[in-house]
């Protein structure tokens, strides 16, 4: 079981950020999963279609506003959780996965809103020893203020 000091930080958010979905960046990173879904490419094809402009491709959620170096999801609250939990003997972390829900289209021109929350702290016995598995989640609202999307992502410890 983990102690108090580790589960604190359940519910904690992160920093808003912000993003900029542009027509460019959405073709450079179609281009890079070489997708070739006109949607993507062709804004006269997106204009007509049921979407009335290109759209982002899934996982795409645009270009952060402002760099403040390392990830855009870092906070002092996942950096101290990090801290904390290095402390305790959990020193090597690694990606666990990512899992997107989308509600509405992500469209060129939107500007997005991500807010971040830890919302489960949860330590398993593996085959190697403990692991300790964090599971964020963010929430994309576009100018509207219209939920698009939600992100949870693991990152384990161990």
């Amino acid at each position: 079981m983990l102690p108090e000091e580790v589960t604190k930080f359940i519910g904690q958010g992160g920093d808003v950020r912000i993003f900029e979905v542009e027509k460019g960046a959405i073709r450079k990173f179609a281009d890079a999963i070489n997708d070739r879904n006109p949607l993507y490419w062709d804004e006269e094809y997106a204009r007509k279609s049921r979407y009335g402009a290109m759209v982002a491709p899934p996982g795409f959620f645009g270009w952060p506003t402002k760099w403040t170096g390392g990830s855009v999801f870092t906070s002092e609250a996942t950096r101290e959780l990090s801290d904390t939990l290095r402390k305790l003997g959990y020193g090597r972390g690694l990606a666990g996965g990512v899992e997107c829900e989308f509600f509405q289209p992500i469209r060129a021109g939107d500007t997005l809103t991500a807010t971040t929350v830890i919302k489960n702290i949860v330590e398993r016995e593996g085959r190697t020893g403990k692991m300790v598995f964090i599971i964020r989640e963010t929430t994309y609202t576009n100018q509207d203020d219209d939920l698009v999307a939600k992100e949870r992502r693991i990152f384990i410890q161990r």
